[in-house]
């Protein structure tokens, strides 16, 4: 896409991403506008070059008139993770996959000239750990949320998106605060754990995790707002920091915080999910490389939680996607 600093538009802009990516861009010069149901609170502060939108993707007429006259459309919202997904299956669906739909025709009838989707590093499924999973290797999902991600990938090879260039984001666990916090992921809640309980709960130990910190994240969506075309459309790619065992990231967590009490408890788990993920192609094709350590995004958790940004974080449901989508009884 050529010549930067356009108007970008971004579903879930509000949500755990958004919340950090929008002011992010803002800062770089960018004029941003967020689409978004804002369940999780106003969490974006206000700026001259920011429009927001209560919206919600399954509006196709709302979305289409709201994405009207920007560049760049990042798409990021969605029912996040499995168990949020599996609390409601058909509204999981209808969220993350039949108003893709909507997503397309918006970028086609406003003549967006690229479009970005999240997608994820979950569709792998399980994959023998001597195996250094690339975007190429088989699909396998095993989570209706993950087997959605990739069931969006295919529908836009195949739909096409006008004139768009589009390309295929597929991040790793994330992790660090964000102004919408989220603790239901796996780095995230193995720190406020040790940080409120001074004990870490570890289901299993040995599943591998590939992880990212959150900075890399909006470092790469920014990247793939400015990446020439021939680099990008069409194309699908990892983005990682490194793989990780749970136990490996509990230890990380104890280490950061420098506390000797912090206990693990280790019980059984029933989830399988383990896979090495390779982040070759965005190292040697498009010349990225992440520059935020996961115990950099430990010590952002850390120092939020000491300035008392972090409330009740073992309870709280606005840091909670399925406790939220409860409490709210989303349909």
């Amino acid at each position: 896409m050529q010549s930067s600093k356009k108007r970008v538009f971004i579903t879930g802009g509000a949500g755990y991403v958004g919340s950090s990516l929008v002011p992010y861009l803002l800062e770089k010069g960018y004029e941003v506008v967020v689409y978004d149901l804002y369940i999780y609170g106003d969490v974006i502060k206000p700026h001259p070059k920011l429009t927001e939108i209560k919206g919600d993707i399954r509006d196709k007429k709302n979305l289409i008139g709201s994405a009207k006259g920007c560049d760049a459309f990042i798409h990021l919202a969605c029912i996040s993770n499995d168990p949020s997904f599996d609390l409601d299956t058909v509204l999981g669906k209808s969220v993350n996959f039949d108003a893709f739909q909507n997503v397309v025709d918006a970028v086609k009838l406003n003549k967006v000239k690229r479009l970005i989707v999240a997608s994820s590093t979950s569709q792998y499924g399980v994959k023998p750990l001597d195996m250094e999973v690339t975007e190429d290797a088989e699909a396998e999902p095993i989570t209706d949320y993950a087997k959605y991600k990739i069931e969006c990938e295919k529908f836009l090879l195949k739909a096409n998106a006008g004139g768009a260039d589009y390309v295929f984001a597929r991040p790793a666990t994330l992790a660090g605060y964000a102004s919408r916090l989220r603790l239901d992921l796996s780095v995230n809640l193995l720190t406020i754990q040790a940080l409120i309980a001074r004990k870490i709960k570890i289901f299993g130990g040995n599943q591998m995790r590939p992880t990212l910190n959150i900075k890399d994240m909006i470092r790469f969506y920014e990247f793939l707002l400015e990446a020439p075309s021939e680099k990008i459309h069409r194309q699908a790619f990892n983005i990682a920091y490194s793989n990780y065992s749970i136990m490996q990231l509990a230890e990380m967590v104890k280490k950061v915080i420098a506390d000797d009490k912090i206990e693990f408890e280790i019980t059984p788990t029933n989830d399988p999910r383990s896979y090495h993920v390779s982040i070759r192609k965005i190292k040697e094709f498009l010349g990225f490389e992440c520059a935020y350590p996961i115990e950099e995004a430990i010590q952002t958790l850390v120092d939020a939680y000491n300035k008392g940004l972090i409330q009740d974080g073992l309870n709280n449901p606005i840091y909670y996607n399925i406790k939220r989508m409860k409490e709210i009884n989303l349909k």
